[in-house]
């Protein structure tokens, strides 16, 4: 029998972590020598290869000299961070992945600190040694450093370092000898990783992770702690409140390569996907049915930002979309927490609004993004912090926010946070950057982005992490400038638009069709304003001196879909149809808003 090896692997955004397993998938020659992989193959999701960090944690395993490899990917970004601590429950050793040049970062801090807690035995790779001044030496000394600070045992402290290249598909002892191929990696992991414990007896297996398919309904992941499973075998699902439920196991995959392959029989110590079994939730232990015997729960992340979701009904409404009515936005909405667990969805007033609760603004735009692209239309309101009542005191989620920014913009950063209620606490040199955190409201971090990047020139790189509920911390204040409004239906015009210049800016280029409502650029002043773009100028066979000129304008200012979501107000929605994302008034007609205005 083969052994087994179960091993996370670590990395911040962006470090490489990807495209490392690729080179490993390439080595142990899963792929045929014409065929045609591409690259990223783990970030198999179009919205993860174009923001270029994981979003959903997947599982890869490559046989190396006889021996299993379970590769465990886990989410680089903080807002997923309730898939963390569950992956790693399923590994015995964990690779961290390092750049060479940025050393670990604040994310990477939070999974490694779970990971040395649950005593894994840690490898570290200093990856991307080929960039120009990366200093290697240096950011290994940063690591054990790191790892001192974490509390890790002194086996986790003498851990092996292996330097490389995974762009160029290299790993060995030595950074400055380059080896070819990188199988040093793999024999590290035989070597350092303990082999996956097989105890007899019977079977446990906590659910880690859930996929779904449409034939089969829902799938269990997880790994076998204990005994083995078969197929056909009745087994009892250990539920939160100590209930068990009886089922049947209906089929059995293990992984192998990118995929999955149907077994009979699962050994303790690999991690399988089982199907047949209903009614299960992340944490609840698959056992024995007579003499069950639970593992301990694991805890989900609680999300901390709820937004509404509800149908398009502006009055472009269904030209672009396919699904754009309540029932295929609430199948939809309900579809998503099968898998996605930090998500939870409450019905709004009426039929056809939808509270959605996330882990934060880039969880919930993910999922926005996603269905977008399914072809549906909705609309979206202004994303709203959870607070919570503690002991009688309103408390509010706080995050560690980290900013990395040159040192000569590091005081318009620490301005910015802190107007949000931002409190500095560790401000030193890193490189040639200025390394800052702050503990700040999730509050503060809505919009705060955007003005960071304006301010810094878009050289900061910000990072933030759930941290604690804490008390109320006071008033925030939001955006300061109006909107400007669109009066009237139809295509805008450049005159128009050349003459409204002094107002403030524009989101809209000439010939772009609105609808009277839409919010089409930002106030100069704190009011909001109604015109009138789509006004032509008055046609003539006179020729004036001068005013034939064609008018001259900027470029419209761009917004992205997170950007939108972090802009708009409590009185504005976003809509988001397949083709085009939209700001807008609730109420679009302005006597309307008038009257609201006045209640």
């Amino acid at each position: 029998m083969t052994s087994i090896r179960n091993v996370a692997i670590i990395a911040h955004v962006d470090h490489g972590k990807t495209t490392l397993v690729d080179k490993i998938l390439h080595e142990a020659k899963l792929f045929r020598d014409n065929q045609e992989t591409g690259e990223l193959i783990l970030d198999n999701n179009d919205l993860e290869r174009e923001r270029g960090i994981t979003i959903l944690s997947k599982n890869v395993s490559v046989t190396y000299k006889d021996t299993k490899i379970n590769i465990i990917d886990t989410p680089g970004h903080a807002d997923f961070g309730g898939e963390v601590e569950r992956v790693l429950k399923m590994a015995d050793g964990v690779v961290l992945l390092v750049d060479a040049f940025e050393g670990p970062m604040p994310q990477t801090r939070f999974v490694l600190s779970k990971a040395l807690e649950l005593g894994l035995h840690p490898i570290v790779v200093i990856n991307k040694v080929d960039k120009p001044n990366c200093r290697p030496d240096e950011i290994h000394d940063g690591v054990f450093e790191l790892m001192f600070n974490l509390d890790a045992t002194e086996e986790q402290l003498e851990f092996t370092t292996v330097y490389g290249s995974s762009k160029q598909g290299w790993m060995g002892p030595d950074w400055k000898n380059p080896t070819d191929n990188v199988q040093y990696l793999l024999d590290v992991i035989i070597d350092e990783v303990p082999p996956a414990p097989a105890p007899e007896g019977t079977p446990q297996l906590q659910i880690t992770s859930l996929d779904f398919s449409s034939y089969t309904g829902r799938i269990a992941i997880g790994r076998l702690v204990r005994g083995k499973l078969t197929t056909n075998m009745p087994v009892g699902v250990a539920k939160k409140d100590g209930t068990i439920q009886k089922g049947r196991i209906k089929e059995l995959h293990v992984f192998e390569g990118l995929g999955k392959r149907k077994v009979e029989e699962v050994v303790a110590g690999d991690i399988c996907a089982i199907t047949g079994i209903d009614g299960f939730e992340i944490g609840d232990t698959v056992t024995d049915p007579e003499t069950p015997d639970p593992l301990p729960r694991i805890a989900i992340d609680e999300p901390t930002m709820n937004m509404l979701f509800t149908i398009n009904n502006s009055p472009f409404f269904g030209k672009e979309g396919k699904f754009v009515t309540s029932r295929h936005l609430r199948d939809r909405l309900y579809k998503e927490t099968e898998k996605n667990l930090a998500l939870r969805i409450q019905d709004g007033e009426s039929e056809d609004k939808f509270i959605v609760y996330g882990r934060g603004i880039l969880h919930l735009a993910v999922l926005i993004e996603t269905m977008r692209r399914e072809g549906y239309e909705l609309q979206v309101g202004q994303p709203q912090v959870i607070f919570k009542e503690i002991d009688g005191q309103r408390h509010e989620p706080v995050e560690t926010l980290v900013i990395d920014v040159p040192e000569e913009v590091a005081g318009k950063a620490i301005e910015l946070a802190t107007q949000r209620k931002g409190e500095l606490l560790i401000m030193e040199p890193k490189g040639d950057l200025q390394h800052l955190e702050f503990e700040i409201p999730s509050r503060g971090l809505i919009g705060l982005r955007n003005n960071i990047l304006t301010a810094t020139q878009g050289e900061a790189i910000m990072t933030h992490r759930f941290k604690e509920y804490a008390p109320y911390k006071g008033d925030i204040g939001g955006r300061i400038n109006g909107s400007i409004i669109s009066m009237e239906n139809g295509p805008c015009t450049a005159y128009a638009l050349d003459k409204l210049q002094d107002r403030g800016t524009f989101f809209v280029a000439p010939g772009t069709d609105l609808y009277g409502g839409m919010v089409i650029g930002e106030h100069s002043r704190p009011s909001d304003i109604t015109v009138n773009v789509q006004k032509g100028k008055k046609l003539t066979n006179m020729r004036a001196a001068g005013s034939d000129d064609s008018s001259k304008l900027p470029p419209p200012r761009a917004f992205s879909l997170e950007e939108c979501l972090e802009y708009i107000q409590k009185d504005e929605y976003v809509e988001i149809t397949p083709e085009s994302i939209r700001m807008r008034k609730i109420l679009l007609d302005e006597n309307e808003r008038k009257r609201a205005g006045n209640k």
